[in-house]
């Protein structure tokens, strides 16, 4: 995710984390997963192998229906379960095509208990229908865009708003999105398009992604929609997509090749089978890494567009194990947009850079005043993209290219389309060198005060 430039800074107002309640029966599956921040995201009992999402929209009247099945397997036994959604009236659950009884409780939960216990280790598949108005978010999940159509954004969440899912980063899932809109309406979402046909008056579009995607990385955008096909030298399918008013970025995003290949230098083959960007007209204070194709806000340019393809390695193929690992996501998108792009393909002197940024917020106690690890519920979009890249910069110097470089690639590629935490990141950094980095982590990771000079300037920073 990227901020507009007014917010980079900025604090969220934290929020209060409710504590998971004590579930004392092993046949019931846990309504959340104990996420620090989160804690009641997710569901135990059961691990998603595949979402299939079918809707209908209907722009004028914001009417959704949708049928999702969710195919999963019992991780216990399983009398009762649950489902994260926060969606339209629900109108019929099945377990295994029979008939379950339903109870929607809570913020976003739906608890399923099947005809028939489910036994461990065994595969199930749950059906939800639902139908009602998708109600409008505004940019923290289902949002109407001013045209009249509509997409999804959001993170840490949006994807409870339009379908039921296991809504934790612990749970990645194959995706096949079905779509049915009036005709003349185009439907944009993630991986490889095998369907776009106009029936009558409607138009059938179909979307599957075939690595495992989290929730708040899927998407549908609905709009009048044009579009930009490209392809890599290697053949990958790059497809764009435009709405009303937002033409103007066609020209950044034609430079989609480019920054692909440039980032497959850095980081590692690109872990994906599709790329593109969905750049929406409507009033949106960030832009999100929604999986192969961005939600881009109108005020998108090339870094922002770098940045988000960055975190197509970080955040989307290795994404964080709990929310406080935030700086796995955004530290690596911001550093290579922010440092990496400008100093290698713009020739900038981002040493020089640093030492003003350092220079600048020296003395700026709130700069320093939100950690990089575990920052905090409500804080994992700010030090993350101003202080992150930093950091980075900071251990690239300590460590030296060579290393740093070829670790990083090496991080990245052992965790692909799985999931990593920053104590993990730290542990691997410091077995690529002889030097104890334990004093270096705790003042540029844990500690809310700027760092000493030594580990401000280390390495050829120095001087």
């Amino acid at each position: 995710m990227r901020w507009s430039g007014w917010l980079c800074a900025a604090v969220v107002a934290a929020l209060v984390a409710a504590p998971v309640p004590a579930n004392a029966d092993p046949l019931v599956g846990a309504p959340g997963l104990g996420d620090p921040y989160y804690p009641l995201d997710g569901n135990g009992g059961y691990d998603v192998g595949h979402y299939e999402v079918s809707i209908d929209y209907d722009p004028p009247s914001h009417q959704l229906t949708g049928t999702t099945r969710v195919d999963a397997t019992a991780t216990q036994p399983l009398r009762m379960f649950n489902l994260d959604f926060d969606g339209p009236d629900v109108r019929m659950v099945s377990v295994n095509h029979l008939p379950a009884a339903f109870d929607r409780n809570g913020e976003h939960e739906l608890t399923v208990t099947p005809l028939l216990p489910l036994l461990p280790g065994l595969p199930f598949t749950v059906t939800v229908d639902y139908a009602g108005q998708a109600r409008n978010t505004e940019g923290g999940g289902w949002t109407y865009a001013p045209s009249g159509g509509a997409f999804v954004a959001g993170e840490p969440h949006s994807a409870t708003t339009w379908y039921p899912l296991n809504d934790t980063p612990l749970d990645k899932a194959t995706f096949t999105l079905h779509a049915s809109v009036p005709a003349e309406w185009e439907v944009v979402s993630n991986g490889v398009r095998t369907e776009n046909a106009v029936t009558g008056a409607k138009r059938n579009v179909t979307w599957e992604t075939y690595q495992p995607v989290l929730g708040y990385l899927t998407t549908v955008a609905i709009d009048h929609y044009s579009y930009l096909d490209q392809r890599r030298a290697n053949g990958t399918p790059l497809i764009s997509a435009f709405a009303p008013n937002a033409e103007r970025n066609r020209e950044t995003e034609q430079r989609l090749p480019e920054i692909i290949d440039f980032e497959e230098a850095l980081y590692g083959p690109y872990p994906f089978d599709t790329a593109g960007g969905i750049y929406v007209d409507a009033d949106l204070e960030f832009s999100l890494e929604t999986q192969t194709r961005p939600i881009y806000a109108p005020w998108t340019d090339l870094p922002t567009a770098v940045h988000e393809i960055a975190h197509q390695w970080w955040g989307d193929s290795v994404s964080v194990r709990q929310w406080s690992d935030i700086c796995l996501n955004e530290c690596f998108a911001s550093y290579t947009a922010d440092y990496l792009w400008p100093e290698r393909k713009e020739g900038k002197d981002v040493d020089a850079a640093y030492r003003e940024t350092i220079r600048k917020y020296r003395a700026d106690p709130k700069f320093w005043d939100i950690s990089l690890e575990n920052p905090g519920v409500g804080n994992e979009f700010t030090s993350v993209y101003y202080r992150g890249p930093l950091f980075l910069h900071a251990l690239r110097k300590q460590l030296g290219d060579d290393v740093f470089f070829a670790a990083v690639l090496e991080f990245n590629a052992a965790h692909a389309h799985g999931n990593a935490s920053m104590p993990e990141f730290r542990t691997f950094m410091q077995s690529k060198s002889l030097t104890d980095l334990t004093a270096f982590f705790d003042a540029w990771l844990n500690r809310t005060t700027i760092p000493s000079d030594e580990y401000l300037y280390p390495g050829a920073l120095r001087g």
